[in-house]
């Protein structure tokens, strides 16, 4: 099949109405998420002349994931669906706090709103998990998940030039406002989405025991606990361009600031093609196969940002968010089919702590190193490490499926 035909076929998760009543409210958060982290970065670039002060916005949203037990707990023991409807009213609802800030000695009040926003992401994504294990069956999953990425990174066409522009010409408070109000679309969209969700298991187990089962089942369930390690192990890696991102624009292409948004929207025709084709290549070839592929594009992207030639990075940035859509469609579908309904919670909390905490914490670090060392050193180390992590991913896949007997679910290699 043609990788045109792929594109144009409508894929199958599309046959389930809460699945398509789900859509609209991910555009919606989508949006308001690409716009607002971006510019906020930008915003604080600008208030401090610091790539670190910006760095930490990016670190705070990481460290949000130290809330993952909590969260992932909370929605393996509640209905999902009006969590997510609450947090989104609250979310609009913090984020309007950034209205306050006016001086680069309130960047305190920024790095708080941001955790928190990234605190609230944690919970809606840990309980769409769960929706969607519901929603969908295990041969969809990688459909839906595929679109939901699609559309995820389609919007990083127009989310970042959107939040750039409005940041440019209006300020940061437009940004602000529009973010709010795609919150509150979403809440209200949300309430649309009917889904018969899988009962909470009753359990006398302690709180730290119930909170830490999802670690649990990812040592416990293979390939998914050594496909955690190295997925974890490369998108830590990436922090250091988290933090290289800003030398590489004004020293290595001598491009202003605010080019990060046009780079970013760059990297998401990459991510959108990745998307529309996931589903297919997991199909045929598997999940661990597909991100260990996804984990060896996003070496060679990364490589690019090394030469300082535009001709080279532009093709590079948009193969690594053609990558790193590989790596999350194949490793959330992997995640979601060898997790049972109701563990999906704490497991989905699990790896979005094992995937994003080491990067937020390797982000602290890169900030404190890039006013010491060449920006080139972190990016050639980031290569170095995703590269390992794709050998060993390719190693893993050979692996036997075996899911714990107590917490196991009907699934296939």
């Amino acid at each position: 099949m043609s990788a045109l035909a792929v594109l144009r076929r409508r894929p199958a998760a599309w046959q389930h109405q809460p699945f398509r009543r789900l859509l609209p409210a991910w555009v919606s958060t989508n949006l308001a998420d690409s716009a607002l982290y971006l510019s906020v970065a930008v915003w604080v670039k600008d208030l401090t002349g610091s790539d670190a002060a910006a760095a930490i916005v990016f670190a705070a949203l990481g460290l949000a994931n130290l809330t993952g037990p909590l969260m992932g707990h909370l929605v393996d023991r509640v209905s999902r669906r009006p969590v997510m409807i609450v947090a989104n009213l609250v979310g609009a609802a913090l984020v309007a706090a950034l209205l306050l800030v006016t001086s680069a000695s309130q960047l305190w009040l920024v790095y708080a709103v941001i955790f928190g926003y990234g605190t609230l992401n944690v919970l809606t994504a840990t309980a769409q998990s769960g929706l969607l294990r519901d929603m969908l069956p295990d041969e969809h999953l990688a459909s839906g998940n595929g679109l939901l990425s699609t559309i995820d990174q389609a919007l990083r066409l127009v989310s970042p030039l959107l939040g750039t522009a409005l940041y440019v010409a209006l300020g940061p408070a437009a940004v602000v406002w529009v973010t709010v109000a795609c919150f509150l679309l979403t809440a209200l969209l949300l309430t649309r989405v009917h889904v018969r969700e899988t009962p909470p298991e009753p359990s006398t187990d302690a709180f730290l025991r119930q909170a830490g089962a999802g670690f649990r089942h990812l040592a416990a369930t293979s390939p998914l606990g050594a496909v955690t390690v190295l997925t974890s192990a490369a998108f830590a890696a990436t922090a250091m361009l988290n933090v290289a991102v800003f030398p590489v624009i004004e020293h290595g292409l001598q491009l202003p600031t605010a080019s990060l948004g046009v780079l970013v929207s760059l990297q998401g025709v990459g991510a959108v093609v990745a998307g529309a084709t996931a589903a297919t290549v997991i199909g045929r070839r598997g999940e661990v196969w597909t991100l260990s592929a996804g984990l060896g594009l996003l070496a060679l992207g990364a490589a690019t940002l090394l030469s300082g030639s535009l001709a080279l990075v532009l093709p590079g940035i948009a193969a690594v968010g053609f990558g790193v859509t590989w790596c999350v469609v194949a490793f959330v579908t992997l995640r979601q089919r060898l997790t049972p309904a109701r563990m999906q919670g704490r497991t989905a909390a699990a790896t979005m702590m094992a995937l994003n905490l080491p990067q937020a914490l390797l982000t602290l670090v890169g900030a404190a190193l890039v006013a010491a060392i060449d920006y080139r050193l972190l990016i050639a180390g980031t290569v170095l490490v995703v590269l390992l992590s794709t050998v060993g991913g390719f190693v893993v896949g050979r692996r036997p499926v075996i899911v714990p007997a107590a917490d196991s679910a009907p699934a296939t290699p």
